[in-house]
């Protein structure tokens, strides 16, 4: 796989490289990925994650799986009462308008059947580690138990739960290329 010089690599930290076969795009975002990876026309990409880049141009990179961008990833906070799953859910949203989380994400302040209430933040599974550091970053903690993971979110959706509120979470990097503009940014080396 053959990259093109960078000016400044560091910038592509966190971004993905894409490896079409005849030809590497860097820069894509993970939202950017999962819409290529449904296009027929790209079942064969292999992708790689940009962990690291140095000002000499050398970068850290790890392969990722393509199914890990069909999947959702969570965290879900267990409250005693409503009322302090209410305050996890606006600690969590507060911090949200002062640091940018690192993705799209769901914000959910839910009751299960059980009658037990949570706070669920739902986000691409490929994005854990980043909402890791998100939520130490903010410093979040809760009263209650922690659960989380791809396992976590598909027993949420199987219960069934009432959501009480909701918030959509945005980043800024979250305005991706799509349909015809992903095509063209597809054929280029640099995509950002």
């Amino acid at each position: 796989m053959k990259l093109p010089k960078m000016d400044n690599p560091q910038q592509y930290s966190g971004l993905y490289i894409v490896d079409f076969g005849d030809h590497s795009g860097v820069g894509f975002l993970a939202e950017e990925v999962a819409e290529l990876l449904e296009s027929e026309q790209y079942a064969h990409i292999t992708i790689y994650k940009i962990h690291r880049a140095f000002p000499d141009g050398t970068m850290e990179i790890r392969g990722v799986r393509r199914e890990i961008f069909q999947l959702e990833s969570g965290m879900f906070f267990y409250a005693a009462d409503e009322k302090t799953a209410r305050e996890d859910y606006g600690r969590l949203a507060a911090c949200a308008g002062q640091i940018e989380p690192p993705a799209r994400a769901k914000l959910h302040l839910a009751q299960l059947p059980s009658e037990q209430y949570l706070t669920a933040l739902i986000y691409p599974a490929e994005y854990e580690d980043e909402f890791s550091r998100w939520l130490l970053d903010c410093d979040y903690r809760t009263a209650g138990p922690a659960a989380g993971g791809v396992g976590q979110v598909e027993l949420y959706y199987r219960q069934n739960p009432a959501v009480l509120e909701r918030t959509q979470l945005f980043n800024s990097r979250s305005v991706a290329f799509r349909g015809q503009a992903l095509l063209e940014a597809a054929k280029k080396a640099l995509v950002r």
